[in-house]
């Protein structure tokens, strides 16, 4: 999950705890988005990863102010910190937009952390890579141009190369360290680079789409980190409505969407946003990632208008695309079922989503 947690939707701070929602109302921003005040080190000091006697602890950031190390929770996820053992650190170093972070643990293999947030491990990044990949991808017939933005590591890229009817594959990442650490450290996530049909493209995907003629891509999948730092412009309006243009008619988008445990504020503002933008479907879709806070990742996907989109029933089915269950690794977590079952929500969420207008709970 990279290019850039934090600031989110709720945009426009206040010190009064109030934010702009763009239509120039204020609403109160919830407490799990809230920076520390003054007195927190993080608004003064330079940020690293954890790692206190062998022990990396996501969610929770150290801070070097005057001399000291001072420990605080990251505000997006309040109160709780998922710790992972390390058996030995590989590589640490800061890129012009981020902290670096790879280690070996005993239980989920390496793992590569950005600015103290777990991106993947080796265990379970099959459920994030399949499923971000595939829930767009399946759910349209014979995908041909894909534009991935973010998704340094390489795992999308593996999983998109997996349709043997897509013909070019653009993907735009900020980060080139990100890039090479995982090229050294991720090889299975980075063969996704090894495709001829992929084209790396080194930059703001903000200013990429921004040049990319209308109607291009068939599906753009975007592999975020949470919104803050170099990703805090990807979960905004403008670029959703630069990633409308640049679909065709009835294309579509899979989004990274946070948890629904911990931020279901996030999701309602992402899929009203889309729902605003996009004139076909919207959907929210999860799975479970157990190195991810609270232990599951959501996604929303969207159709522009035209030929329709049925996200729930996928049209274009793995199992019947030759060679895409073994290419280049055999799939670990997706199938059709998997698919289906990812839109099936809990019930508090659906009365959350269906206050928005027009959401479906089919």
């Amino acid at each position: 999950m990279e290019d850039g947690a934090g600031r989110g939707l709720e945009c426009q701070k206040t010190m009064d705890g109030k934010a702009s929602n763009g239509n120039g109302l204020e609403k109160e921003i919830p407490s799990c988005c809230l920076k520390a005040k003054a007195s927190a080190p993080e608004s003064e000091a330079k940020c690293h990863s954890t790692v206190v006697s062998g022990w990396f602890s996501a969610s929770q950031t150290c801070s070097e102010k005057s001399g000291k190390a001072v420990y605080f929770n990251n505000p997006m996820w309040p109160g709780e910190a998922h710790s992972i053992k390390v058996e030995k650190i590989l590589y640490k170093q800061k890129s012009e937009y981020q902290e670096v972070l790879v280690f070996e643990s005993p239980t989920y293999g390496k793992v590569l952390v950005l600015d103290g947030i777990v991106q993947l491990t080796e265990k379970d990044e099959c459920a994030y890579q399949e499923m971000i990949a595939h829930l767009p991808l399946c759910s349209i017939q014979s995908p041909k141009t894909v534009l991935v933005v973010g998704g340094g590591d390489g795992g999308v890229l593996r999983e998109v190369s997996r349709h043997s009817s897509v013909e070019h594959i653009d993907i735009c990442e900020i980060d080139q360290m990100v890039i090479d650490v995982s090229r050294e450290f991720f090889p299975e996530l980075a063969v996704g680079f090894e495709d001829s049909r992929v084209h790396l493209h080194v930059g703001d995907a903000v200013e990429f789409l921004r040049c990319t003629p209308e109607g291009k891509y068939d599906a753009i999948i975007v592999d975020s980190s949470d919104p803050v730092g170099p990703a805090q412009e990807l979960v905004e309006k403008p670029f959703f409505e630069t990633i409308a243009k640049a679909l065709r008619p009835g294309g579509v988008l899979c989004n990274m969407a946070e948890s629904m445990w911990l931020h279901t504020h996030l999701i309602q503002d992402m899929i009203s946003i889309c729902q605003e933008t996009f004139k076909g479907s919207v959907h929210y879709a999860w799975a479970s990632v157990p190195t991810y806070p609270s232990g599951v990742i959501g996604f929303v996907l969207c159709s522009t208008e035209g030929p329709p989109v049925d996200f729930v029933n996928p049209v274009n089915p793995i199992e019947k695309l030759e060679g895409a269950n073994e290419h280049r690794r055999e799939l670990r977590f997706y199938n059709s079922e998997m698919h289906s079952a990812a839109f099936a929500l809990p019930a508090f969420l659906k009365r959350e989503v269906s206050l928005l207008r027009d959401y479906s709970l089919e």
